[in-house]
């Protein structure tokens, strides 16, 4: 079963088998992963991704809050009050017919008070309310293009280090295969030592070659197992987990747009997701900046910067409120009848608050805005600047691996005839082992520079997508849930 993930305009498909093995570790244990169980992988669990997410979730909230000024202010109160002595004022006693000077006590208030009702308040006119409606839903906006770009990196990460884990694979592939033919001839070798064929030297240079040729293969372990952690990492996945990664460099042919080897299906898939062709220069580059997150995020953030020196001189704007209230009193003595005799009052007002001065604060408040525009666009002149440069420098990098490919293959094809050759002149008695050992040499290094050739293309490739804005499995305008 596939879900199609949707956040905000960025779809992402997620296998819902790979989440359930990430949730259970130990079903994800020595699996195999292919470079599209990575990426989806990568999208459900890297910590960067799920921060990205929950700012998100919390732009929805502001965006709940903003509109929450909007709506009226409704609220409701109830007072009761018990007089256990009533109190008294003093009052002249010649009101009361008394002697001038003298005052007599007199009760004002009853044993229960009671007061209750309902007040109803509701913004009229406010710039800074208005003003913030518009500015939590760009808000939003810049949190969506986070997210993207957060994905588009974190997709790009994974990538890279699933090739990586390829080229160190390959590279302890090629060294066990080079410690095999050593041994290969040190056994064959020593049988024709024993037949009388060769002198003893030329068994004790193989030895040698063996034994220089064994610290390379060790070091080349730990460079797969270093290179598993770093894909755990971009991942997220614990580093105890233990999984295989699918593909061979060596059978990888980047000129074609199929895949070779049935083993790189699901590399050649992604990378022919944004296809690029061979070329000295890209014209449309320009074009290019459209789909850069980092770009996106700035031109939201600057949509959101208007939007604050908008509201910031709405504040030198009158505010109009207005209320209504509904009260129903009652007063009595003795025991409480809870309401028994109330009087009821409504009263309907409306306010007009208009800042005359309140020092320059609010002028201040929109110059640093004005100059927080300013740093934006320096920002974004410096981010296109940036851009291209990595857009040219990821071409220039896919098109040496384009030029230098067919020379590649071309030397991988001759230094292994050289070697079938070296070893029939070794075996009928007219060549040496110098010869066999300087074509295996060549053999390994034409391995080496082929696999090294297909590893840079595919990281190139990865940086070139990015570069561009057009990762693979974003901005896939098609969503389903099945």
């Amino acid at each position: 079963m596939r879900i199609f993930f949707i956040a905000a305009g960025l779809f992402l498909f997620i296998n819902t088998s790979i989440i359930a093995q990430i949730k259970g570790d130990s079903l994800l244990q020595d699996a195999e992963l292919t470079l599209e169980n990575a990426i989806q992988v990568a999208v459900a669990n890297n910590p960067q991704v799920n921060r990205a997410l929950l700012s998100l979730e919390d732009a929805d909230e502001l965006v709940d809050i903003a509109y929450s000024e909007v709506y009226p202010n409704i609220s409701s109160s109830l007072n009761y009050t018990r007089n256990f002595e009533v109190p008294v004022q003093f009052v002249p006693g010649e009101l009361f017919g008394g002697e001038p000077g003298t005052f007599i006590p007199v009760a004002f208030g009853t044993d229960n008070n009671w007061q209750g009702g309902f007040t109803v308040t509701q913004n009229i006119f406010r710039g800074e309310v208005f003003v913030g409606l518009s500015t939590s839903t760009i808000y939003k906006t810049v949190q969506q293009e986070n997210l993207r770009a957060t994905t588009q990196q974190v997709i790009t990460q994974a990538r890279t280090a699933y090739y990586q884990v390829l080229i160190t694979k390959e590279q302890l592939r090629l060294q066990e295969a080079q410690i095999n033919r050593l041994e290969q001839n040190l056994r064959e070798n020593r049988s024709r030592q024993q037949a009388g064929l060769i002198d003893e030297y030329s068994v004790l240079q193989l030895e040698v070659q063996l034994s220089n040729q064994r610290p390379q293969l060790i070091e080349a372990q730990y460079a797969v197992d270093e290179a598993y952690r770093d894909l755990k990492v971009a991942l997220g996945l614990p580093l105890e987990i233990n999984f295989k990664v699918k593909g061979n460099l060596n059978a990888f042919d980047i000129v074609s747009q199929e895949a070779v080897s049935a083993e790189n299906e699901h590399i050649k898939k992604i990378d022919q997701m944004n296809p690029f062709s061979y070329q000295k220069r890209n014209d449309d580059w320009p074009s290019f900046l459209d789909y850069r997150g980092d770009l996106r995020v700035l031109d939201a953030r600057l949509n959101l910067n208007e939007k604050e020196i908008q509201a910031v001189k709405s504040r030198f704007l009158p505010t109009i409120t207005a209320s209504y209230n509904l009260q129903w009193s009652s007063a009595e003595s003795g025991t409480p009848t809870f309401f028994e005799n109330s009087s009821r009052f409504q009263t309907l007002g409306v306010n007009v608050s208009l800042p005359l001065f309140e020092g320059f604060a609010r002028t201040s408040d929109v110059q640093r805005a004005q100059i927080a525009r300013k740093d934006i666009e320096v920002q974004q002149r410096a981010a296109k600047l940036e851009a291209e440069n990595q857009i040219a420098s990821a071409a220039e990098a896919l098109n040496k691996s384009f030029e230098t490919a067919e020379a590649r293959k071309q030397a991988l094809k001759q230094a292994e005839e050289g070697y079938q050759r070296a070893l029939s002149r070794l075996e009928n008695g007219i060549g040496s082992q110098i010869e066999v050992t300087d074509a295996e040499v060549q053999v390994r290094q034409a391995e080496v520079n082929y696999a090294l050739m297909v590893f840079e293309y595919l990281s190139a490739k990865a940086q070139y997508d990015l570069a561009t804005g057009q990762v693979p499995y974003v901005d896939t305008m098609e969503t389903e849930i099945e």
